[in-house]
């Protein structure tokens, strides 16, 4: 007889796809979808007590109804309270509308009273049959999607609070500590169940900005969560083996601050001693090495890699970008090569644009470990790559790649003598300054290592706003600077005419400049542009023959030409405040003085926005990375900085950052106590809270 199959996993309906989609798939799940906001059904009110532009249920008797054609298809009904009369107006309609709201029918009515000259209305009201107790508790209104209505939802979030595991978690020293930081002894059951039904008397005000001691408790329990997270993590690395990598006497790290042309500065000193501490431990390291724009830190990276190779070891270094790779290849190079050359080793270069010929020798150099260091974009951590034995691996503008990129690279392990895998060591590197609150939270696995010192010799940068009604003031002072022997970035924010935006782009804005500044080479540079085609164009503005370089926001990171010392961003409007910073910092990169111009374009006969101008202002008010970095948290929130960190798992639902800093303080203290002191507890914890999306953060 044969083996009996396994029963085919049920389909699921399509409310249950619906549910999956937003991430509800467990009873904690849905109790844990809490509303957007709450609707007041508790009572209702007299059409005459209503005042305008107040939402509010009323209950009477429809007297009359109607469908009319101008100005548009609609349905009208008139309802008489008793008090007052109201027209409810339905633009998109049913018949089982018409049958519901039929003269001579009670209903209960909710909606926003609009006053006007042809008397009280409300627009596509909420309406059901009038009689049955009023609710006792506010009605919730969830995030939903169109194959969701809010009753279902209401219905299935209910029963999902109802099952839900809500047993305590946290031990009782733990919780008398929140106590005091929640203002109440609210538990975990209470909060919820209080949020999906508070009572009428609440204040919706303490609701909605998240004060209440209910969210508090709430923002607590998911801020140690993440905490937990993050620490469990940084214990499972901390189990794994990494190669111990130690500087020789006189070798290669010794050999290159020798020849370097230039002093380092303190801070790159002192982020230098952290990670060959790291390096020297068989722990792999996992740090974060953050520096403003200019701040010096791939002649850190050098140093760590140099460490790795005179260890025997390789080394690879990955960014976002070509031209990003290109400016490190080049730098690195000149650097390290002379050096290489005697010990029989190499520096490789990888791209993903490389020809098949080419390629092929690069794969044959690193599987061979002649090439001791390997440079290159994403392609560095495709599945034909494969190292002899990398110790080291460094990331540049870390939040640009994804998580399963970085595990990638990550998993290219290599056997040691006793038969055990060995991770690489971890760098990540970034310009964009991490706030304090961030770097505690989503950043608490890492070891941070901050270069807070610009090499000396940089200038000052002026950042100027002008409007583009000034434009042609610009193209003169462009002019001015190329006369004196100086070198200009103009960028935009588009490469074509879209139909969606009007804002110029950069072939138009090239075709302009080239009109307007007769006799000086001016250049075009964008994404999509061939490879070598952007070779070219770099490698005439790099050495000083082309004037002027109109581009995308392809030279954000990592191209350095002393000689330029303006910057014009146009549409600055358009950009985030990191990409601002990050595009000034192209310029100031030698001894003339430089400048910063943020071309903005106000809408047709208004004002900027608020968030706009708040960017604008923040840059023409300070050069510090750091307090760039803070102001952007309080704008835009964490996502700039994270980038695809927590791609795949959550970002921080409930807590904000910006005002339960006192929550994160206790999350953190708490998490070292629970996962020492009640291991299982910590687990139980995390995975109501983050399910399988803790895996994310290994990253």
């Amino acid at each position: 007889m044969p083996d009996a199959q396994p029963a085919p996993a049920k389909a699921l309906s399509a409310p249950q796809k619906a549910l999956h989609k937003l991430g509800l798939r467990r009873d904690i799940d849905l109790a844990l979808h809490l509303p957007l906001r709450y609707e007041d059904e508790t009572r209702v009110v007299r059409l005459s007590d209503a005042r305008d532009g107040q939402t509010v249920q009323v209950e009477g008797t429809v007297t009359h109804q109607e469908i009319t054609m101008r100005p548009r298809r609609q349905l009208l009904v008139t309802l008489d309270d008793g008090s007052d009369t109201c027209t409810l107006r339905f633009f998109s309609f049913y018949p089982s509308h018409q049958k519901a709201l039929a003269v001579g029918a009670r209903v209960r009515v909710r909606g926003e009273v609009r006053g006007g000259f042809m008397g009280r209305t409300m627009v596509h009201p909420a309406f059901h049959a009038a009689g049955g107790e009023l609710p006792d508790a506010l009605t919730p209104v969830y995030p939903t999607s169109a194959q969701l209505p809010q009753a279902y939802l209401r219905k299935v979030v209910a029963s999902g609070l109802a099952r839900a595991d809500l047993s305590e978690t946290l031990p009782p020293e733990l919780l008398d500590g929140l106590k005091a930081v929640v203002h109440g002894t609210w538990t975990l059951r209470d909060a919820l169940r209080y949020l999906h039904h508070p009572g009428p008397d609440v204040s919706l005000d303490a609701l909605e900005d998240r004060s209440h001691p209910a969210w508090q408790r709430l923002k607590a329990e998911e801020l140690l969560a993440q905490q937990l997270s993050q620490l469990t993590a940084k214990r499972e690395r901390d189990a794994l083996r990494a190669p111990a990598l130690r500087t020789a006497p006189g070798g290669l790290h010794e050999q290159l601050l020798a020849v370097l042309p230039f002093a380092l500065t303190g801070a790159q000193r002192r982020v230098g001693e952290e990670i060959a501490r790291d390096l020297a431990r068989s722990v792999p390291m996992h740090r974060l090495l953050q520096g403003d724009v200019g701040s010096g830190k791939t002649v850190v990276a050098a140093l760590a890699a140099a460490i790795a190779i005179d260890s025997g070891w390789q080394c690879a270094l990955m960014a976002p970008t070509e031209i990003l790779a290109e400016q490190h290849f080049a730098k690195l190079i000149g650097w390290l090569e002379p050096l290489l050359a005697p010990l029989g080793k190499r520096v490789a270069w990888l791209t993903g644009g490389q020809k098949k010929k080419q390629r092929s020798e690069m794969l044959a150099l690193i599987a061979s470990g002649e090439a001791a260091l390997v440079v290159g974009t994403h392609a560095v951590i495709q599945d034909q790559v494969v190292f002899q034995n990398l110790a080291l691996a460094i990331i540049d503008e870390q939040h640009r790649f994804g998580v399963a990129q970085r595990l990638a690279l990550r998993s290219k392990t290599t056997e040691g003598d006793d038969g055990q895998s060995r991770e690489p060591h971890m760098l990540m590197m970034t310009a964009t300054p991490i706030p304090r609150t961030l770097a505690m939270s989503y950043y608490a696995d890492l070891d941070v290592s901050t270069i807070d010192e610009l090499p000396p010799g940089r200038t000052p940068i002026v950042t100027k706003v002008v409007s583009d009604q000034r434009r042609h003031e610009v193209i003169e002072r462009i002019r001015a600077q190329v006369a004196q022997g100086r070198q200009v970035y103009w960028v935009c924010p588009l490469i074509e005419e879209s139909e969606a935006l009007d804002l110029s782009n950069a072939t138009a804005t090239h075709a302009e400049l080239s009109t307007s500044l007769q006799g000086v080479l001016v250049g075009l540079l964008h994404s999509r542009m061939p490879v070598a085609e952007k070779k070219a164009v770099m490698s005439l503005f790099t050495s000083g023959h082309m004037g002027v370089l109109v581009s995308t926001t392809v030279i954000e990171v990592g191209v350095d030409v002393p000689n330029a010392s303006l910057m014009v961003i146009e549409h600055a409007e358009r950009f985030g405040l990191s990409q601002l910073h990050q595009l000034r910092g192209r310029v100031g990169r030698g001894a003339a003085a430089s400048a910063c111009v943020l071309l903005y374009t106000p809408p047709e006969g208004g004002r900027l926005g608020e968030t706009a101008r708040e960017r604008l202002k923040a840059m023409a008010e300070t050069n510090d990375g750091f307090e760039i970095a803070r102001r952007d948290l309080e704008i835009r929130g964490p996502g700039e900085f994270l980038g695809a960190r927590q791609s795949g798992a959550t970002m921080l639902r409930f807590a904000d950052l910006a005002t339960d800093g006192h929550l994160l303080d206790w999350a953190r203290g708490a998490a070292a106590e629970m996962l020492a002191q009640h291991p299982a507890a910590a687990e139980k914890h995390i995975a109501r809270w983050l399910g399988s999306k803790a895996e994310y953060l290994k990253a």
